[in-house]
């Protein structure tokens, strides 16, 4: 009988051993894992040209959507909007999506509380359905620089926190300051009113007039360059056609009067269409900017080169025939005598054809080439305004009303030199008539 007890004892030792143990491995092994997991995490895109991007300083949303398991028992959650980026919780959304299709939409009650860029919900009742849970924050402005956006979150789940893993970050694109300025000036009560008006709105969009402004700076530059190229260039060839129409030969002479006539007989817009689209069928194949100035540079020259003609007719014959007496040649008297007195005489008529070659330069947007009118039109195609055809007349008259001005003051100059000049030829004259 002692046998037996004794038996029995060291078998329910045994058992007791076990069980202690299999509770020390319980103990030993890791909490079960948090079932709430992100499903997405992401901005709404607010981009005119580009549907699919999210600005920044442009008023967007984020959406942030969690799957929550059965049971859960989600009390609280938590979540941190980067600093930089503003929010309102005017319009906040926090519903859960229940279903086996997850189209079961059920508002959920909450208390929201603002720390700073922490957002806080704790919620009325624990959510221990299965399913989804979307929260919606409207009102959001994410940094004017751009970059990739994190937003962090966590949660408390029966009375322990945890932190929301994998939330992906929101791809901002950038803006630039004048963009940043328009949209400041689309939220001003005036610009608002002012955009009322149908008229004021298409033609002088205080908005769209400072988003225009850099993009037509560029075509500004190239117009630029298309005339500061051209015009010198033309020079010789205008002097070379003069000298050529002045000939005493008639092969030259002929040349010259059928080139220059032709050019002057036909408009620019012609030639240009002729040059890009006549000369690829050719064979000869051109890039655009220096096609367009050579173009420009030809048609230029024609017509200056009646402007030399002029002036070197203008010239006194005596001042060729001295320079000859002095021993100068026929070319040295054309170089160091009649040329120097022409420049001076036809200054405000080049300063004229200047002002009209960088005027026609807006001809080339009609073949594709970048200068003012085509950065404009491609602004107005987008937004459907004429206010950047506006920014591009700017941009011309600050180049023509300044260059109009200076040759109204060469004009006034030179006549009141020729005026000096009559005046002692005059009193000689009356002098003469007196001593008679």
């Amino acid at each position: 009988m002692n046998s037996i007890h004794h038996h029995l004892a060291r078998a329910l030792a045994l058992a007791m051993l076990v069980v202690a143990g299999s509770l020390a491995c319980l103990g030993a092994l890791p909490a079960p894992a948090s079932a709430m997991e992100t499903v997405r995490c992401t901005g709404r895109p607010n981009a005119e040209d580009d549907k699919s991007a999210i600005q920044g300083a442009t008023e967007s949303r984020i959406t942030l959507e969690t799957s929550l398991a059965a049971g859960e028992g989600i009390e609280q959650l938590t979540l941190h909007i980067p600093e930089g980026t503003s929010f309102s919780t005017e319009d906040l959304a926090v519903t859960m999506l229940t279903g086996d299709d997850l189209m079961t939409r059920e508002e959920v009650s909450y208390t929201e509380t603002i720390d700073g860029q922490d957002l806080i919900l704790d919620f009325d009742e624990p959510l221990n359905d299965e399913g989804h849970l979307s929260i919606m924050v409207y009102g959001v402005y994410f940094p004017q620089a751009g970059g990739d956006i994190q937003v962090e979150a966590s949660y408390v789940a029966q009375g322990a926190e945890h932190t929301l893993e994998n939330i992906p970050t929101i791809p901002v694109v950038g803006i630039t300051g004048t963009e940043a300025l328009s949209q400041w000036l689309e939220q001003q009560p005036w610009v608002q009113s002012w955009n009322e008006n149908r008229f004021l709105r298409l033609f002088f969009d205080p908005t769209i007039m400072v988003t225009s402004f850099p993009v037509v700076l560029n075509g500004f530059f190239m117009s630029i360059a298309v005339v500061a190229l051209a015009f010198p260039l033309g020079i010789p060839v205008a002097l070379l056609l003069a000298f050529m129409r002045m000939s005493k030969f008639v092969l030259w002479r002929g040349i010259a009067t059928t080139y220059v006539n032709i050019v002057r007989g036909t408009p620019l817009f012609l030639q240009i269409y002729i040059a890009f689209f006549g000369l690829p069928l050719a064979g000869i194949n051109v890039p655009n900017f220096p096609l367009g100035v050579i173009v420009m540079m030809l048609n230029s020259g024609a017509y200056m080169c009646e402007i030399f003609r002029a002036g070197i007719l203008a010239v006194s014959k005596g001042q060729t025939e001295a320079a000859r007496s002095l021993g100068m040649s026929g070319a040295q008297a054309m170089f160091y005598v009649v040329l120097p007195q022409m420049f001076r005489m036809v200054i405000p008529n080049l300063t004229n054809e200047f002002i009209t070659l960088y005027k026609d330069t807006s001809l080339l947007a009609a073949v594709g080439v970048m200068e003012l009118v085509m950065y404009a039109r491609t602004i107005v195609a987008s937004t459907g305004s004429i206010t950047p055809y506006i920014v591009a007349a700017v941009f011309y008259l600050v180049i023509t009303l300044p260059l109009s001005k200076i040759t109204r003051h060469l004009e006034e100059r030179a006549l009141g030199h020729q005026t000096r000049r009559r005046t002692p030829v005059a009193a000689s004259a009356a002098s003469t008539s007196e001593e008679a």
